[in-house]
């Protein structure tokens, strides 16, 4: 029974849409080409296809969704109230609405299954992220700036400047994973497994996936899950001052987070806490590894750092593209859409809309408007953690560049096959020319 309801878990969410948007993409509708566009995570092949959607704005009308590249859309689509992260049939008492309730009952905890707060809403969105957000308040985090130093030179100072490195895995993931496992108490001891797990199960935000691969991260969920579960349990019996247990103290209105919703809340907030940034920070190191202008205007300017990190999202963000559903007949950007309607944001195409970044396609570390980008999205889900990403990011790459002003990327460099997070796997990179 377990893998009958797995199966039609996998046949609804991935093997169908991926197989209708294949199909779609040949007949050359725009959304089945912008999904075939990301399956390799090759930002060049998904350019022409957003130049082509930014001629429809602000919404290109798919056969299976409505898409927008553009700015206005994008962020009116993710502040209306109407427009929810969930995606459910839009008859709930249907055939497939039924059969999906079945085959979600045994579903491992993930990011877009409920409680998680990525697919909640008000009420209980409210309700989780209050309980959280005090602690990634941009006051909090300027708090952990010394920390922050701290790990980024430790990890600096371990790597051979002189000889090809990998900068992925020897510090873009340990610096953020190494925070985020601070701040939620993990020990140092479990921290390898966290970085493994978050990374074989950030599939589970794409669409399209393989049968094995969708079994992969279900499986990793699981064992996520189960370590929550035990860590979970030590923190009852010796609470810290870490953010978990916090919240397993912390109330709201005299109601606690129950066992389900706290784990939920915790392991996004822990694999969302270091991915993204993971991707920050290697998009980041490639971007200005490649522009010489752009680091020595750092080295002669360094207030430009934080600016320079807001090109970064913009340019290159660590989040391709969300999702939402209207639950009632509304308007976007002007656009009646009617209960039911499936709509694509596409991050990376606002980001550079040309009505809003003049030069879009331009890296430049000056950009007065830098900040308008949508990478961290908008409305009442707005990353939790932003000012979180944007400390660790400005930290992390001006540490770097600022002890090796010239790093040389190599011909291996690989991004992720993730559709929805963006970023690079392997990022070899020699440091530093020079004989220390």
């Amino acid at each position: 029974m377990p893998l009958a309801r797995a199966a039609v878990r996998w046949s609804v969410g991935h093997a169908l849409p991926r197989t209708m948007l294949r199909r779609s993409a040949k007949q050359g509708d725009l959304h089945g080409r912008m999904f075939v566009a990301t399956q390799s995570g090759d930002r060049a092949a998904l350019e022409p296809v957003m130049d082509e959607l930014r001629a429809h704005a602000p919404f290109y009308r798919g056969k299976f969704a409505s898409v927008t590249v553009d700015h206005a859309a994008v962020r009116a689509l993710l502040s209306n109230p109407d427009a929810g992260a969930r995606f459910l049939p839009a008859d709930r008492e249907s055939s497939l609405a039924r059969l999906l309730s079945w085959a979600m009952e045994d579903a491992p905890l993930g990011p877009l299954t409920p409680p998680s707060l990525l697919v909640t809403e008000p009420p209980d969105h409210t309700r989780y992220r209050k309980l959280v957000s005090r602690v990634f308040s941009a006051r909090a985090v300027e708090k952990l700036r010394g920390r922050t130093q701290q790990i980024a030179t430790e990890l600096l100072d371990q790597i051979d400047p002189r000889s090809p490195v990998d900068l992925v895995a020897t510090y873009c993931s340990l610096l953020p994973v190494t925070m985020i496992a601070e701040i939620l108490g993990v020990p140092e001891r479990d921290r390898e497994k966290v970085l493994r797990l978050g990374a074989a199960a950030a599939p589970s935000l794409d669409l399209g996936l393989s049968w094995t691969k969708f079994r992969h991260v279900e499986s990793a969920l699981r064992e996520f899950d189960q370590w929550l579960g035990h860590h979970l349990d030590g923190l009852r019996r010796q609470p810290g001052d870490d953010l978990l247990s916090q919240l397993l103290a912390a109330q709201e209105d005299g109601v606690s987070l129950t066992d389900v919703e706290l784990r939920s809340t915790a392991g996004l907030v822990l694999a969302a806490g270091f991915e993204t940034t993971v991707n920050l920070l290697g998009n980041g190191i490639a971007l200005l590894a490649s522009s010489p202008e752009q680091r020595r205007l750092l080295a002669e300017r360094e207030d430009l750092w934080p600016n320079a990190v807001e090109e970064v999202l913009r340019v290159d963000p660590p989040v391709l593209l969300t999702g939402r559903m209207t639950r009632a007949d509304t308007e976007v950007a002007g656009v009646p859409m009617r209960r039911g309607s499936v709509m694509v944001a596409l991050l990376a195409g606002a980001n550079r809309d040309p009505q809003v970044f003049p030069e879009p396609d331009t890296f430049d570390i000056t950009r007065q408007n830098a900040r308008e980008h949508l990478s961290f999205s908008a409305g009442r889900h707005f990353c939790l953690g932003a000012a979180l990403a944007r400390m660790e990011g400005e930290v992390g790459l001006r540490t770097l560049f600022e002890r090796y002003p010239e790093p040389r990327v190599h011909n291996g460099a690989v991004r992720r096959s993730t559709r929805i997070l963006r970023g690079y796997e392997r990022l070899p990179v020699t440091l530093s020319p020079l004989t220390l």
